[in-house]
């Protein structure tokens, strides 16, 4: 058992190469002082399985919400069922939700996913729930939209991807980045110089699981457990104690998600 413990913000257990081993993957994350992780929806089935999963261990909760790639037309139906699932036990946020311009070349499909993301804030707006935005190669729009509709709401930019002028922009808005494997990576850009520049009380530790596997489990499916590696190289960076790493980024994930 390791002697800090951490929170595991973005995680997606409720993925099909998680299944039949969810259990074991929960109690080796806890054996690595993993206590909580957060499973984030991207389609109406995952954030079922979300939620269920949220509700059958403890330390588990869930955000629900349709992912920028799965996006179509939500009705009512869909407003309904995301909405009554934020009701049962240990769901915390709306999310995974946003916009995704590195997959999504054509501009009616980008446009819809705008609409979308728009619609999807403000039902979290109405839900009185933080938000967990996916941004990936979409910075402009992304913070056009959050400045414009996401007034009022609380969030995290997820395995955060833009510049630090972007990051200066989130902080003002009093919202968080998200970092996962990435950072740990040799080619992690411009990420390791944000963070060190980055206010420790606005970062939260994420895996992404089961993507994203940081180093030194590069290559290996990626799980709940391996945060701390993300958690150690956010300590490295800014020259601190990864106790200290553990501390702070649980405690914003509390403030964050009322977890």
């Amino acid at each position: 058992m390791a002697d800090f413990t951490l929170v595991d913000t973005h995680t997606h257990l409720n993925d099909s190469k998680f299944a039949g081993s969810e259990a074991e993957v929960i109690a080796r994350a806890k054996e690595a002082g993993v206590t909580r992780l957060i499973n984030m929806g991207d389609t109406l089935q995952s954030s079922a399985k979300a939620v269920e999963l949220a509700a059958a261990y403890d330390g588990v909760y869930a955000g629900v919400g349709i992912h920028p790639e799965e996006i179509y037309e939500l009705g009512a139906a869909d407003d309904e069922q995301l909405s009554a699932w934020t009701r049962e036990k240990r769901v915390v946020a709306i999310g995974e939700i946003g916009l995704d311009y590195y997959w999504e070349k054509d501009e009616e499909k980008r446009a819809l996913q705008r609409r979308m993301f728009i619609h999807q804030l403000d039902l979290a707006r109405q839900l009185h729930l933080p938000v967990c935005i996916h941004d990936r190669e979409a910075h402009g729009d992304t913070m056009a939209i959050l400045k414009k509709e996401g007034k009022g709401l609380k969030g995290v930019l997820h395995c955060f991807s833009g510049s630090y002028e972007m990051a200066q922009e989130i902080y003002k808005m009093g919202w968080y980045i998200g970092v996962d494997g990435p950072l740990t990576y040799k080619n992690a850009a411009k990420l390791p110089e944000i963070v060190e520049k980055f206010p420790l009380e606005r970062i939260l530790v994420e895996t992404d699981a089961p993507y994203l596997a940081p180093v030194p489990m590069r290559g290996k499916q990626n799980e709940p457990a391996f945060v701390r590696y993300v958690a150690e190289k956010v300590a490295e960076i800014k020259g601190i104690s990864v106790e200290n790493v553990a501390k702070q980024t649980s405690e914003s994930a509390e403030e964050l998600y009322g977890i």
